[in-house]
């Protein structure tokens, strides 16, 4: 079953992307590159589903 989230996506002071998904709290990471940002994100929504599932 395939679930969709919003993410919100920011730049900080220090030219990181940060990502963080306002459905499930807690849920964000960052990176340098917005590649890399994308598979961070989506193993982030993994575990925090995982979490909310236990």
């Amino acid at each position: 079953m395939r679930q969709y989230f919003n993410v919100i996506i920011k730049k900080d002071a220090d030219g990181y992307l940060v990502a963080s998904v306002p459905a499930l709290k807690g849920c964000h990471t960052q990176a340098k590159s917005y590649d890399e940002l994308i598979e961070r994100i989506q193993e982030a929504i993994k575990l925090c589903l995982e979490i909310e599932n236990e």
